[in-house]
């Protein structure tokens, strides 16, 4: 797009509708004309996330529940633009039912430089948490940066809490870290009836991870999918679960294909 069309209104495959004012976009706080070029990545479903290699791990420990998460980003002449905008998009996100949800930004920069959700900066520069309710089928909200954009509550259960391990008997490779920037196997949990995809990826011995402490709610029912992919091979497992106090499970993978691992998480948005 070219600033001087703005404001203009992009609709996303999935529903979502980003309106671009005009002066949004500087570089190193010059404002930026001519062409734009705008790149968004629209996650709506569980398998969306999954296969990005996100998920909805807060970073207290306790599962989100996502109702929906962008990531935005824009150059102009081959550079990026500045993230912090002079005037903020306005979102449209499709919203199921008439709830609420909270604002979240992504930040590469909480607990040694692991991602984690925070609350949004706000006009006077400082994160403040902010909350959407679902009007005429979409949380409508003005968003002041550019990056990753979430509308998550957090997963309702007041059940007891309490710690999630698993071990993968006959792991072919090496398990998994945070939000797939190593290693090759990889272990999530899916609340039933809830958009939870929680990754179990703290190391707690040889092929073995584990949840965040004391942050499972007993009782909840779910999915464990696990899956890996090494040396051109593919291998898969699901079980289904309910959590019980300071539950142990021990998963063996079976080898199969990229279409069986593609289905399993294509199963996991109406489960």
């Amino acid at each position: 797009m070219n600033t001087a069309t703005l404001p203009q209104t992009i609709t996303l495959a999935g529903g979502t509708k980003i309106t671009i004012p005009a002066g949004a976009f500087t570089r190193s706080g010059v404002a930026v004309t001519g062409e734009v070029k705008l790149n968004v990545t629209e996650l709506l479903t569980r398998s969306s996330l999954i296969r990005t290699g996100v998920n909805t791990n807060h970073v207290s420990g306790l599962p989100l529940e996502s109702q929906g998460t962008l990531f935005i980003e824009a150059t102009n002449n081959g550079a990026a633009v500045d993230q912090a905008l002079k005037a903020p998009l306005n979102i449209k996100v499709p919203a199921a039912g008439d709830g609420f949800t909270l604002l979240w930004a992504g930040v590469d920069t909480v607990q040694g430089n692991q991602f984690g959700w925070v609350a949004p900066v706000n006009a006077n520069g400082q994160n403040q948490q902010r909350e959407v309710k679902s009007v005429e089928g979409f949380y409508n909200f003005d968003f002041g940066q550019l990056g990753w954009v979430n509308c998550d509550i957090f997963y309702s259960n007041s059940s007891p809490k309490t710690t999630v391990k698993v071990e993968v008997l006959n792991n072919p490779g090496t398990m998994a870290s945070f939000r797939a920037s190593s290693g090759e196997t990889f272990v999530f949990f899916c609340a039933k009836g809830s958009n939870v995809v929680a990754q179990i990826y703290t190391a707690d011995g040889v092929n073995k991870v584990k949840s965040y402490d004391n942050s499972m709610p007993v009782g909840a029912e779910g999915k464990l999918l696990v899956f890996s992919v090494k040396d051109g091979k593919y291998y898969l497992a699901q079980k289904e679960i309910t959590i019980t106090a300071n539950l142990s499970e021990a998963i063996t993978l079976a080898e199969t294909t990229e279409a069986a691992i593609q289905s399993a998480m294509d199963a996991l948005n109406t489960y």
